[in-house]
């Protein structure tokens, strides 16, 4: 067992596919952690992942939330202390409708494979990153 301690970055460390950055954080075999974040105004792009299921809290900033999946579609609104989960398969897009930054921490089961996993899908609003 190796144990791993980090704080996130002040800086991303990379941009998901759907355009919002990326702070990763901990991860262990079976699932990882990162910091999500869109800036004031932004709206994501709409993705689906194709193994991976995640589970998110936001922390910080308002906004919304759309999914779609097996005939079964919503737009919710997010914020802090809001949890939501994103089966394997499912089409999202988030974003930030307030003045400071849109942030979740996620959960992806399993651990994030790579920048293939999401494909782009259509959404119900235009994005901005």
């Amino acid at each position: 067992m190796v144990f791993d301690t980090r704080r996130a970055a002040a800086a991303p460390d990379v941009m998901a596919p759907d355009g919002s950055e990326v702070r990763i954080l901990c991860g262990l075999s079976r699932g990882s952690m990162a910091q999500f974040s869109l800036p004031a105004g932004a709206v994501s792009k709409a993705v689906a992942h194709r193994t991976v299921e995640e589970v998110w809290c936001f922390i910080a900033g308002r906004g919304r939330l759309w999914r779609r999946l097996d005939g079964k579609e919503e737009i919710v609104e997010v914020g802090a202390g809001v949890s939501i989960s994103i089966p394997v398969g499912t089409q999202f897009q988030f974003r930030c409708d307030g003045a400071e930054p849109l942030v979740a921490v996620g959960t992806t089961m399993p651990p994030w494979p790579g920048g293939d996993e999401a494909t782009v899908v259509e959404g119900p609003w235009k994005p901005t990153v």
